[in-house]
């Protein structure tokens, strides 16, 4: 690869072009340091939740994220963990040897596609290196194009590849990266890990509940409250015993709403302590901690913050994961790739007001209904969770093989 013509060629236009300034890098902290690299920043969400789930699994394990140089810049949104963003280096090499002294990782994950040449010949010799949801959409640029001997160079320097679907796997394949390399393909999702509950509480509600058809909105932002309440009124018509839970995306909300909807409805108040008896109509809860719960209960949960703009929303794996049918509105931005995967396999559903909503609600109460939809959920997120298990185990073992060769 060093005596190729592409590669000569690129690494000259990289001289000419590129002033080898100084980039300022965060503080190496003690310890392992794994690396991932987000080539495309749609999915950033996803690199950010596999990064906590390797972090859980190798405690003192500190990752860094980077993402390509002048592209737009995603934030972070686990302050609480042990991760650090910044620009990757530029293509020259002065600037590269300068990354990788510093941060001096002990494997790397390259996410998606957009592959730098200098970058990835420089990393290589120095730790493993894995490419996972890989998609053709990654492997669009001229060079790839036009120089593809250089592309297949650069995918040999990969102990191992998973793109997100079959047209990035035979992308890869074309490209020239052997079989025995490639995992199954398979998508790298936000979340999907199943969320905590009490077992006491699901056995208490179960009992209260004794078998009444129950829907789930969470995250419900207060503008959004008066399209709930309405689909619930028009979903009541068509299944007299049906239950709203209704989780408030704002608790200083509650007071409010609660007023507003014993207006109309039979409350009862989760956080008081209170089950529903058979007339309660809505039980209105405040803590997400118990998202777990009721997405445990609630065969078909609406997913809040998506009917009105300017809000981050939730993340619809969250529910997928537990067995609940997905409704959503239009505003979904925050996790665009996991809601469009997800209503792709037929496990999530798009609403616009509240008529579609209590029609969305009535059909989906039926059994067959929500268990068709959820079990399409959890078909696309066992296949999300299989990926990152079989990347923390090759992580594991390329990082515990780089503290026995020190």
């Amino acid at each position: 690869m060093a005596g190729s013509l592409g590669l000569a060629a690129y690494r000259a236009l990289v001289r000419r072009s590129e002033t080898p300034t100084t980039q300022v890098h965060a503080p190496r902290p003690d310890g392992e340091v794994l690396w991932i690299h987000a080539g495309e920043a749609g999915n950033f969400l996803a690199v950010q939740d596999l990064a906590a789930r390797l972090i859980r699994a190798r405690p003192g394990l500190h990752v860094l994220i980077t993402q390509p140089p002048g592209g737009p810049a995603a934030k972070l949104t686990r302050e609480d963990l042990p991760i650090t963003l910044e620009a990757a280096p530029s293509e020259h090499e002065n600037r590269i040897a300068a990354f990788l002294d510093h941060w001096k990782p002990g494997a790397a994950i390259w996410v998606w596609g957009g592959l730098r040449p200098n970058l990835i010949l420089a990393a290589a010799p120095r730790f493993p290196l894995f490419l996972i949801d890989a998609d053709s959409t990654g492997f669009t640029r001229r060079r790839d194009r036009w120089l593809p001997d250089m592309t297949q160079s650069l995918l040999n320097q990969f102990s191992k590849g998973a793109a997100r679907n079959m047209d990035g796997h035979r992308r890869l394949e074309n490209l020239g990266m052997e079989r025995e390399r490639l995992l199954s393909p398979s998508p790298l999702l936000a979340g999907g890990e199943a969320l905590p509950y009490v077992d006491s509480d699901l056995t208490e509600l179960s009992a209260a509940l004794a078998g009444r058809p129950v829907w789930f909105a969470t995250q419900v932002q207060g503008k959004e409250v008066p399209v709930i309440l309405g689909a619930h009124a028009s979903a009541l018509r068509m299944s007299h015993r049906l239950l709203l839970i209704l989780q408030l995306a704002r608790p200083d909300e509650v007071a409010r709403v609660h007023k507003v909807t014993s207006a109309e409805f039979n409350v009862a108040r989760w956080d008081d302590g209170e089950f529903p008896d058979d007339s309660t109509e809505v039980l209105i809860s405040e803590d997400t901690a118990d998202q777990g719960l009721f997405f445990r209960t609630a065969p078909v949960s609406f997913l809040g913050s998506s009917l009105v703009p300017g809000n981050m929303g939730c993340d619809p794996c969250d529910a997928a994961a537990l067995g609940s049918a997905v409704l959503y509105g239009p505003k979904v931005r925050h996790f665009l790739s996991s809601y469009t995967r997800l209503a792709a396999a037929g496990a999530a559903r798009i609403v616009n007001d509240a008529e579609g909503l209590g029609t969305a609600v009535s059909r989906l109460i039926a059994p067959d209904q929500a268990a068709t939809m959820a079990h399409a959920g959890w078909d696309v997120i066992s296949k999300g969770a299989a990926l990152a298990d079989q990347i923390n185990e090759m992580v594991q073992d390329a990082l515990d093989q780089s503290i026995g060769a020190k």
